[in-house]
């Protein structure tokens, strides 16, 4: 990577405290929780987003995922689950985004940018002013039942590469990443952090020996 600091990792889809506890006793620096999606894996009510935030501890990142596409509906729902930061899947706007950043002094902007082609580079380009982060992602939000993430594909990560080079904030790779492939993902694209969803699961559980050989590939990246 040429750096002796391995990327950051997110564990997403998480269900309960004990998936919670379980994902940060292997060293996750944050932990996504799913709200509402039109498809994907991992949803959870929003009261069972509001207890598990409140159980995690504080140098933990808990990340609302919302697919919500105005910011007062955002702002409302954030209220309801009081994570701090927010995984925006959907498109707001960068009116939408300055509006939040505006709103929520303290809570980490997120914004997803699905990786599908050269286009989604100048789209990272275009919203990186307006968010703390950008997460590169494998959706596809033009279909008619839209897909917001969790489709458990890798994308072109050299696109990936292209645009964590061109914007000025930190780029946290997901898509299809388990324990085989993280090492070389972070050879290639050299993120902030790496995002997990059904790569460490049996069966939709979190698998302790998958987050184990993943963390450790994770360490092996630098």
């Amino acid at each position: 990577m040429g750096s002796s600091v391995a990327p950051k990792v997110k564990i997403c889809c998480i269900g309960s405290i004990e998936e919670a506890r379980r994902a940060i006793r292997q060293g996750a620096s944050a932990l996504g929780l799913v709200s509402e999606m039109p498809s994907g894996p991992g949803v959870i009510p929003e009261d069972s987003i509001a207890e598990i935030a409140s159980a995690v501890p504080p140098l933990v990142t808990s990340v609302l995922l919302t697919s919500k596409r105005d910011a007062s509906s955002i702002l409302r729902q954030h209220r309801r689950c009081g994570t701090n930061a927010i995984q925006i899947c959907d498109e707001i706007g960068t009116r939408g985004l300055d509006e939040l950043r505006r709103s929520l002094l303290g809570v980490w902007i997120i914004q997803v940018v699905h990786v599908r082609g050269e286009e989604s580079v100048e789209e990272a380009a275009s919203v990186a002013p307006h968010v703390d982060a950008i997460l590169l992602d494998s959706g596809d939000p033009s279909l008619r039942v839209r897909e917001l993430g969790g489709t458990g594909r890798i994308h072109d990560w050299s696109v990936s590469g292209r645009i964590r080079e061109s914007v000025g904030v930190p780029v946290i790779l997901a898509g299809g990443l388990d324990p085989e492939n993280v090492a070389e993902a972070i050879r290639v694209v050299m993120p902030y952090a790496v995002d997990v969803c059904s790569g460490v699961r049996t069966e939709g559980r979190l698998d302790e020996s998958k987050l184990q050989e993943f963390f450790k590939q994770v360490s092996r990246s630098i």
